[in-house]
């Protein structure tokens, strides 16, 4: 009775988050819904008194392979418009002929599935136990299929990394150049902590320079950003100066890095097409 509540609770959970991984919009949380199906699926074999396929599930698919791909597409974005720009050549025709093979196997695998005899448990594990017979099956009868799927994850390691790469316009700054910037700079010293000389040592407390100012470059930009969208300013009005000045600031700043970044985009959109 509890193994038939479990299947038919799970079954709900597992089709609805394989149907919000298709139709959802965007890929992170594709990703989840995809998690969600794995984890489903390891209580199944739970369930059916398989624990290494059910831990084998949980360890390598959904701890290792499917959150890296969801920490991938969290460090990188994807963005609409990148599907637009074809970095590889051919790659369209080459991912349809994929698609074909992939749906060719499926309908082998339910034509097996459906009109193959059935062979029971006992049977099947009947060579020393359920994990001497899996590996029997993987490294003898279906050792092919077993190096194709590895295949298939160097595939996807190599597509992250290529969704990471980033074509650089200008060369990258090395740490000499870092420092010869910094003390060619107004400041060559570290930035004064928080709260240095003021009545609380808190992170959100600006420091108090020795002759009473406030140093506004102390001041956490995110939790200054926090403070004044929810109005939570301190009573002291040197401190809400600050960290408003500083709120404005970083306002600046993002629109101008914001306008660099759409420019650098814009120039690697149009090398994209010229190498076209």
């Amino acid at each position: 009775m509890g193994e038939t509540i479990t299947f038919w609770v799970l079954a709900v959970v597992s089709v609805g988050a394989a149907l919000g991984m298709v139709f959802n919009r965007k890929a992170v949380y594709s990703a989840l819904m995809l998690g969600t199906v794995m984890l489903c699926l390891a209580v199944l074999y739970a369930v059916q008194d398989a624990p290494f396929l059910a831990a084998v599930q949980i360890i390598v698919y959904t701890g290792a392979v499917m959150m890296l791909f969801l920490f991938v597409l969290m460090l990188v974005g994807v963005d609409s418009s990148d599907s637009f720009v074809e970095t590889i050549r051919g790659q369209r025709v080459w991912a349809v002929l994929a698609g074909i093979g992939f749906a060719t196997l499926i309908i082998l695998a339910v034509g097996n599935a459906i009109f193959a005899p059935e062979v029971g448990l006992a049977q099947a594990t009947a060579q020393g136990g359920y994990i001497r017979s899996i590996a029997l099956l993987i490294f003898t009868k279906y050792v092919f299929a077993f190096e194709i799927t590895s295949a298939l994850l160097i595939t996807a390691a190599l597509g992250a990394m290529v969704l990471a790469h980033r074509e650089r316009l200008t060369d990258k700054p090395t740490q000499k150049d870092l420092a010869r910037a910094r003390f060619a700079g107004d400041r060559p010293s570290p930035l004064p902590g928080p709260g240095t000389y003021a009545t609380g040592n808190a992170i959100d407390m600006p420091a108090l320079l020795p002759d009473g100012t406030v140093a506004e470059s102390s001041v956490n930009r995110y939790i200054a950003r926090y403070d004044v969208e929810h109005d939570h300013l301190p009573a002291d009005p040197r401190f809400a100066a600050a960290i408003k000045h500083t709120v404005e600031e970083d306002a600046d700043e993002r629109d101008i890095h914001a306008r660099d970044e759409a420019e650098e985009q814009d120039a690697e959109q149009t090398t994209n097409e010229v190498n076209k």
